[in-house]
């Protein structure tokens, strides 16, 4: 009993600040509170199965149990994950992330495969961290080794494309990051004690990628669809993305191939993304992107609660509980976009950044995509290097040459926007970059490093929302004080007070002199 209370003690750190020994960990099993979905995990000694807290199974014997933090920790300790509840369906919660923002950035570029190719050091170093302090935080917040977490993630997926699509044994191990289909076969054999095939439910003809692979993407209740897709709506370019009210289209480029995703949301807390990728190495990347966009590891009862401690916020989060911080595609995207909007408005720089892609943006061979009238991908830092991009876009001279700049900087560096060790140094690399400033750089930190804590506190937008009764705004030195309360969710509380601002349409203003390079309301 006493390494039960141990392993729900671990746990408890990211649960919203509750004393969860033992007997909170089951009774969170018992009445199957959906709350603690994604953030405990339950094993049974006696059948080797671990559960989510929601499994419909009879909740099993209390000198049975224990309980993990992570997936990843119940596999490491020699579990399988329950054909019932299916874990690899659970909600993927950040609520821990408070805690330790390094484990954060650190999953966030396993999720885009960073181990795929790397070990552990190299991880670590991509983070400023050393290799034993990265495995150690691995072991405080999650329970599992770096390579543990790596491997659960694949097997899951792999899980899941067996039980939702119907591609081919040899294609769902290809496309879950398996080295060969005899390493797939055996890890499931091990894992399941039956092949994989034995998984699937359907025995419908079996389909290929190329025909396009729906997967279901959870996220934690509430999500604010409608905030997000008007967010996405007001800066789609044409050619690229097509925004409807229930779908959202856009072409996407991944290890130079050219694909189409197709988000809309379901009725059961959820978003499905219909994939067509020539490559199915790269589909894990692709659905990291998909769940960067939408913000479906954000937890925002945890989030709200903590915000709705300062009285200017609690307001509004209750009347946007679902609200999320849109990430982006690309960084180079976005950094290109935030320069091209300079001084302009949302729609004159979505109209620049479409003729920027008319121009040097591939062309794109696919009739799904061609029947949403999106035909190019937005160009890679290599197409832009040496281009008159002022002279083409018929735009101010230092702003195309910024842009070209930039692509330069970038071509020669492409991790320039991975995650760092944290969050100033992350700032201080983006602002070295030609035509970013302080402003410019938060944002880039907040949608595409997906840095929980991000704040352009010099923002108009943001002022503006916190003035006081008599309509004073605060400066940017006391708006970046009042912060302080708000950490380590300020992205979030810049999400709300942009909402709040009526006079700008939730769309971000930076300050123009302080930061000339940067897109005015168009990043």
């Amino acid at each position: 009993m006493s390494e039960n209370r141990e392993t729900c003690g671990r746990a408890g750190g990211m649960l919203s600040g509750m004393d969860m020994d033992f007997e909170a960990c089951r009774r969170a099993f018992v009445t199957r509170d959906p709350r603690f979905d994604g953030r405990i995990f339950g094993a049974v000694r006696t059948t080797g199965i671990y559960c989510r807290p929601i499994c419909p199974a009879r909740t099993p014997k209390p000198q049975n149990m224990t309980f993990y933090p992570s997936a990843a920790a119940a596999q490491e300790a020699g579990y399988r994950p329950c054909l019932r509840c299916r874990p690899e369906a659970s909600p993927d919660l950040g609520a821990w992330r408070g805690t330790s923002n390094t484990v954060s950035r650190a999953l966030a570029l396993i999720e885009g495969g960073a181990m795929d190719s790397g070990d552990v050091d190299a991880l670590a170093s991509r983070l400023g961290v050393g290799e034993r302090q990265l495995r150690r935080l691995f072991r405080q917040h999650l329970g599992a080794s770096p390579v543990s977490v790596a491997q659960t993630r694949r097997v899951l997926l792999a899980k899941q494309l067996i039980q939702e699509t119907r591609l081919p044994m040899s294609e769902v191990a290809l496309a879950a990051g398996f080295g060969s289909v005899r390493r797939f076969n055996e890890t499931f054999q091990q894992l399941f004690g039956r092949p994989p095939g034995a998984l699937r439910r359907s025995r419908a003809a079996e389909v290929s990628a190329a025909e396009g692979i729906v997967v279901r993407l959870p996220y934690k209740p509430p999500y604010d669809w409608d905030a997000m897709i008007a967010f996405l709506a007001d800066r789609a370019i044409p050619g690229v993305e097509r925004v409807e009210a229930r779908r959202y289209v856009r072409t996407l480029a991944v290890d130079g191939e050219h694909g189409v995703v197709i988000v809309t949301p379901r009725n059961d807390d959820a978003l499905q993304a219909d994939i067509r990728f020539p490559r199915l190495k790269s589909l894990p990347a692709v659905i990291a992107r998909v769940r960067r966009v939408f913000d479906l590891s954000a937890d925002p009862v945890l989030i709200g609660a903590h915000l709705s401690q300062d009285p200017a916020l609690a307001g509004l989060v209750a009347a946007r509980p679902g609200l999320r911080a849109p990430g982006a595609w690309d960084g180079f995207e976005l950094a290109v976009r935030a320069i091209l909007g300079q001084q302009v408005s949302v729609s004159a720089a979505r109209n620049l950044a479409a003729k920027l892609v008319a121009t040097y943006g591939e062309p794109v061979d696919d009739p799904i995509a061609a029947g949403f009238g999106l035909t190019r991908v937005f160009p890679s830092a290599d197409r832009l290097v040496g281009q008159p991009i002022s002279l083409t876009l018929n735009m101010p001279r230092a702003r195309g040459a910024a842009v070209e700049a930039l692509a330069r900087t970038v071509a020669e560096d492409p991790a320039i926007f991975t995650p760092r060790a944290d969050l100033e140094s992350a700032v201080a690399a983006l602002k070295a970059l030609p035509g970013v400033g302080e402003w410019t750089a938060q944002y880039i930190a907040l949608r595409e490093l997906r840095e929980p804590d991000a704040f352009p506190q010099a923002d108009v937008g943001l002022m503006r929302a916190m003035a006081d009764a008599a309509g004073v705004r605060p400066t940017p030195d006391q708006l970046l004080a009042r912060s302080q309360a708000w950490k380590p969710w300020r992205a979030y509380a810049a999400q709300h007070l942009w909402a709040a601002d009526a006079s700008v349409a939730a769309q971000p203003r930076p300050p123009i002199r302080k930061d000339r390079a940067h897109a005015r309301r168009a990043a």
